[in-house]
């Protein structure tokens, strides 16, 4: 059935290299349509939910006004971010950023992982903020809303040409990303580690195939992280590992385990977030439970409440990635015991006193 142009789904089912299973209206949606069984039936109905069973990833490219996001957070390390992509294929069940999508009015469900935007101009747009002449260099955290690496990554590379002109400026920048296509940028990366000038993190939520494969369907795999954390290690790059994020009883027991493997494979830093469950993404992770394990759904949505003052979701700074409780506490205390026994540390702070303006367009540009 398609309404205002949008399909929708029967009913919530699991789809193989999907993370979402519905399209969830957005929170700004004046009109929500429902899928009801009038008892005719039709070709076209049946043509409609066959696409809709498997939808395929559709691609806007975009121009933006502006590209750098700054924040005042004080439980975020960075206070400006470029995000090259809106949306993403990764299609990762838990994504805080999946609300994100209600603003384009669109689905925080499969919308978000198959209706994507591309910035082609974010390399333009970055050159003309750091050119300004107010600009104040503080790291840039790089693909934070939505990986930097996704997938259509390999073909639009967008992400690689703003690391070209952050690294032509000497301007710092950190990443975290759950895809090993940032191995292909590896010269780039190699050049601003030299001068302390990137880090780069990644995202394991589990060392579980079969559960990757469920829970973040097109981000790469666990050991193929692994892998590439290992490259970026002995090549000279500041790499860390974020435990992200922490479910109990779906991936909560992996914790030391991923921190073992992470530190094995060269790791020098660690950090964990608890799942998050804002606005829609509530209604979208108890979608996921019930499809892959009803028998503990309920279990589940009781610890994430214990951790969350009795809530989905509590947004307060300081609570939103620990959360509070006994079992916070819990999670808390067993990372930090194995972070100690393991000799994490801290990557080293980024350079900002070597940033150099962008040059002008011409060299006439200089005379005035």
């Amino acid at each position: 059935m398609r309404e205002n142009g949008k399909q929708q789904m029967p009913a919530p089912a699991a789809i193989k290299g999907r993370g979402s299973g519905s399209y969830v209206s957005g929170r700004f949606e004046k009109t929500v349509a429902r899928a009801e069984d009038d008892g005719w039936g039709g070709l076209a109905e049946l043509t409609d939910a066959a696409q809709a069973a498997h939808p395929d990833t559709v691609v806007t490219e975009e121009r933006a006004r502006s590209i750098v996001s700054r924040n005042d957070s004080p439980d975020i390390a960075f206070s400006q971010s470029v995000n090259p992509y809106r949306g993403c294929e990764h299609g990762c069940a838990y994504c805080f950023a999946r609300p994100s999508h209600a603003y384009l009015d669109l689905s925080p469900g499969l919308d978000f992982e198959t209706r994507l935007y591309a910035k082609t101009n974010a390399a333009e747009r970055l050159r003309a903020e750091l050119a300004r002449p107010a600009y104040r260099c503080s790291a840039i955290a790089l693909g934070i809303n939505t990986d930097a690496y996704q997938p259509i990554e390999r073909r639009y590379r967008i992400t690689r040409a703003l690391l070209e002109v952050l690294a032509e400026c000497r301007h710092p920048v950190s990443l975290i990303t759950k895809n090993a296509l940032v191995l292909r940028d590896l010269d780039l990366l190699a050049t601003l580690a030299r001068q302390r000038l990137v880090t780069v993190y990644f995202s394991i939520t589990t060392l579980d195939n079969r559960l990757s494969a469920k829970m973040e369907p097109r981000a790469s795999a666990p050991h193929a992280r692994l892998q590439a954390l290992r490259r970026l290690a002995d090549a000279g790059v500041p790499v860390g590992v974020m435990v992200a994020p922490v479910i109990p009883m779906i991936t909560d027991h992996e914790l030391e385990a991923i921190l073992e493997a992470a530190r094995e494979h060269g790791a020098a830093a660690a950090g964990h977030v608890l799942l998050r469950l804002p606005h829609e993404l509530k209604q979208l992770w108890r979608e996921w439970l019930e499809l892959h394990y009803p028998e503990r759904a309920a279990h589940v949505m009781s610890l994430i409440r214990q951790m969350r003052g009795g809530r989905d979701y509590d947004s307060t700074f300081g609570r939103r990635m620990r959360g509070e409780g006994p079992f916070a506490d819990l999670i808390a205390g067993r990372f930090a015991r194995a972070h100690r026994r393991l000799g994490y540390g801290r990557l080293p702070a980024l350079d900002c006193a070597r940033f150099v303006p962008p040059r002008p367009p011409s060299p006439q540009g200089e005379l005035f």
